[in-house]
């Protein structure tokens, strides 16, 4: 896609890694909704060295990323880190993220576990590939495009262009994530008057409000638990998805 700057289940998950990794996907738009509002997100899909029983390698995913260059934006930050530069102003202009595809990386995966149970892994950064790397990874041609894999299954369907299912009601057959609702939002809250309720049911100025009285009492914490660290890193997040909602989002 080109993009402008304006003024669970079986799956599974990559394993902890730090080392080499390549650009081998940049997914379809896909509907999210929050309490922050309806959008369209994308995520980059990384295949690293490590590799499963098959001998395929492993894939991670990226957190979503809207579809916009605004420099508050997570897409626009990451893409600094990991070209070790801002963009230029013919790339502002447009920039396609298909031009991506197949660029090396040196990535940090982690991993967390949500409410349900489940492991997840996440990028905790993407950083340039150096020469002290090593030669850059190379795509290992076992990886099957997203939007190809829809198309397939779009084509076979009856016949007829098939309706995306709801975005509510489905789990991503890549990662195991709910497709309506990214992990941080189904983190509980066990303080203050909104314990029991998840982070993504509560309004923008309840979550600001954690993050102004709760969060630095968290700081302070010697020994945190297991459920304040969880609860302090989808606050973050939750930090991130209220400034980017505040954000124009310029669509490509």
């Amino acid at each position: 896609m080109k993009l402008s700057y304006k003024s669970g289940g079986n799956f599974e998950p990559c394993p902890e890694y730090t080392g080499r990794a390549v650009c081998v996907d940049v997914t379809p738009l896909q509907h999210q909704q929050s309490q922050y509002g309806d959008r369209q997100v994308f995520k980059l899909v990384f295949e690293v060295e490590e590799k499963r029983e098959d001998g395929t390698p492993f894939c991670v995913w990226s957190r979503p990323y809207t579809p916009s260059l605004n420099e508050k934006a997570n897409l626009r930050k990451d893409l600094r880190k990991w070209m070790g530069r801002d963009l230029n102003a013919q790339e502002l202009q447009e920039f396609d993220t298909e031009s991506l595809l197949g660029k090396p990386a040196f990535v940090i995966v982690t991993h967390s576990e949500g409410n349900n149970g489940e492991t997840y892994a996440n990028i905790d950064a993407i950083l340039p590939h150096k020469e002290m790397h090593g030669s850059p990874l190379q795509p290992s041609g076992k990886y099957v495009r997203k939007k190809d894999r829809e198309d397939k299954q779009s084509s076979s369907e009856n016949g007829k262009g098939a309706a995306y299912r709801s975005a509510e009601k489905v789990k991503d057959s890549d990662t195991g994530e709910s497709a309506g609702r990214v992990d941080w939002m189904t983190t509980e809250v066990h303080v203050g008057k909104h314990a029991g309720v998840q982070l993504g049911d509560l309004d923008a100025d309840a979550v600001e409000a954690l993050l102004k009285h709760w969060m630095p009492a968290y700081t302070q914490l010697e020994k945190p638990k297991a459920a304040d660290k969880r609860l302090a890193s989808a606050l973050e997040q939750a930090k991130e998805a209220l400034a980017e909602a505040t954000t124009e989002e310029t669509p490509y």
